[in-house]
């Protein structure tokens, strides 16, 4: 399940993530109340099996079962998972199914219980498969003009156009956020671990993002900065 909000007095209205449907709307009638059958259930992240009804956009939920299998999450492992829900209510449309970006969310769940590189990891691996399942992720193989990416090359990556070469002496380069052929490489190959320690490629992963977002803010990213403050 990704997000919940109140319906009327005693149900919900659920936003879920399915294998086979793709993100669905359901509404848990009577979720609310003490002797409801979904009571418990209907938690963020909760691994669930279940069945609805109904052919209007907002289908009725009729049965759920807990499958367990993912370990609680926790500081900032929760934060995370949070930004993945986020990332998913905003750019992936209903009833549009994507089984490779619902095993990706699973195995990115799974990962974010572990420590900081390995949650680090597991993020860039599940924007890069958000963005290629939703069909925005440029091409990282080639240049714009069909040429392979060469490592040792710098580039700009528009989400629009591609990728197009860019030389690091140029008055335009830190305006256009070059970034390494390696680190281009790196994500054509979804290299994890050499993401991870790329900041070009970290960056470029964000740019894409808060492209294909409009411009407005992530919620996630807002508490993360007002923690960072506190500390």
């Amino acid at each position: 399940m990704l997000h919940s909000y109140p319906w009327r007095e005693t149900s919900l209205i659920l936003d879920v993530l399915t294998r086979d449907y793709g993100r669905t709307a359901l509404v848990a009638r009577g979720a609310k109340r003490p002797t409801s059958q979904f009571r418990g259930l209907l938690a963020p992240f909760s691994p669930l099996a279940v069945s609805w009804s109904g052919r209007a956009e907002i289908k009725t939920l009729v049965r759920v079962e807990w499958v367990g299998g993912l370990a609680p999450l926790r500081g900032d492992g929760l934060l995370n998972a949070f930004y993945c829900n986020e990332l998913l209510v905003r750019l992936v449309a209903r009833g549009d199914p994507h089984e490779r970006l619902f095993f990706s969310y699973a195995r990115t769940l799974a990962e974010l219980s572990y420590d900081a590189p390995r949650r680090e990891r597991a993020l860039r691996g599940f924007e890069i498969d958000l963005l290629r399942e939703i069909g925005v992720a440029p091409s990282f193989d080639h240049a714009s003009d069909g040429m392979p990416i060469d490592p040792a090359s710098w580039y700009r990556v528009d989400p629009e156009h591609g990728t197009v070469v860019a030389e690091p002496g140029a008055p335009s380069f830190e305006a256009s956020h070059g970034v390494a052929g390696h680190s281009v490489r790196a994500l054509a190959e979804r290299d994890l671990a050499a993401i991870a320690e790329s900041h070009d490629a970290r960056s470029l992963l964000q740019r894409l993002i808060r492209y294909h977002l409009r411009g407005k803010p992530l919620n996630t990213h807002r508490i993360l900065s007002d923690l960072h403050r506190m500390e």
